[in-house]
């Protein structure tokens, strides 16, 4: 009679093992990912660093032979761009834009979701249906409208045209929907008008969803380029993207200063994005689209 030298394996030792494989497969994947997420900003400072034979060199090496620091300040000094004064405009036009966007479409996201009235719906269906209309079609009138007024080349005609968002009323609305009554019922208990129940119960506890929005706005008006090319037709009044994109265009072009000057421009938005992280992910999640 033959004997069953098989010995059972433990349910909870394969649970383990099958545990562990997935911790494993989670890290290659969170690596592969941060590989993907940091191969362009190793990419900016690499060529940055270069020379210009170097980056049309046949041969590339992973790390210049030398860093060359000086293309940075070099960047600053050129006479056919002005690097500072075009930071300076895009940081002006970004906030500006940023904190109109998320005061006016908070009003009126607000509004549409608390405050009765009788074609609240009609205002939200063309806020809907204004979302399906491409920008580019916008330019036109808009371009008519800010001329009239004088503000080419002015960060004026920069930055009205921007303070409102179709998408951030949405997402307002959406969100002050889920808003508990009580709290605003609590404070017309105390006193309260309207204004005052937004401004003093409303706002202070939805400080993770504004700084979101605030976040998302800031990215986008930063990294414009379209609408500050048609209206920046002063050298005065470029942002940093139209300020690149005539560093490229020039007549003898320097890649490694173009590599240089967008790894200057990036770091703001990068210093927004590590700083206030935590409040873009949670308004991914508290947009309100989750049924």
């Amino acid at each position: 009679m033959g004997r069953d030298y098989g010995v059972p394996v433990p349910v909870g030792y394969r649970q383990t093992t099958a545990g562990r494989i997935g911790v494993v497969l989670r890290w290659i994947a969170l690596v592969i990912g941060a590989v993907l997420f940091l191969l362009p900003f190793y990419l900016l400072v690499r060529n940055g660093l270069a020379t210009q034979g170097e980056l049309s060199a046949r041969d590339w090496s992973l790390f210049p032979r030398s860093l060359h620091w000086s293309n940075f300040a070099d960047v600053f000094d050129s006479d056919e761009v002005p690097l500072l004064r075009s930071l300076w405009n895009s940081v002006v036009v970004a906030v500006l834009q940023t904190v109109g966007q998320v005061f006016l479409c908070s009003l009126a996201g607000y509004g549409l979701a608390r405050i009765p009235y009788r074609h609240a719906n009609k205002v939200l269906y063309a806020v809907i249906a204004s979302l399906m209309v491409p920008t580019a079609v916008t330019f036109v009138p808009s371009f008519v409208v800010v001329s009239s007024l004088g503000w080419i080349s002015d960060l004026r005609g920069l930055v009205v045209p921007g303070l409102f968002s179709a998408l951030n009323v949405f997402l307002f609305r959406q969100y002050f929907l889920d808003f508990p009554v009580e709290l605003e019922e609590a404070g017309r208990l105390d006193g309260l008008n309207r204004w005052g129940v937004f401004w003093r119960v409303v706002v202070p506890n939805c400080g993770g969803f504004f700084a979101a929005i605030a976040v998302i706005d800031f990215i986008g008006s930063w990294n414009q380029f379209l609408w500050p090319l048609i209206i920046g037709q002063d050298e005065s009044s470029w942002t940093v993207q139209v300020a690149l994109s005539t560093l490229l265009s020039s007549q003898n072009p320097k890649i490694n200063l173009l590599f240089a000057a967008a790894a200057v421009s990036i770091l703001p938005i990068v210093l927004v994005f590590v700083v206030l992280q935590r409040y873009l992910v949670r308004g991914v999640t508290e947009t309100g689209l989750r049924g």
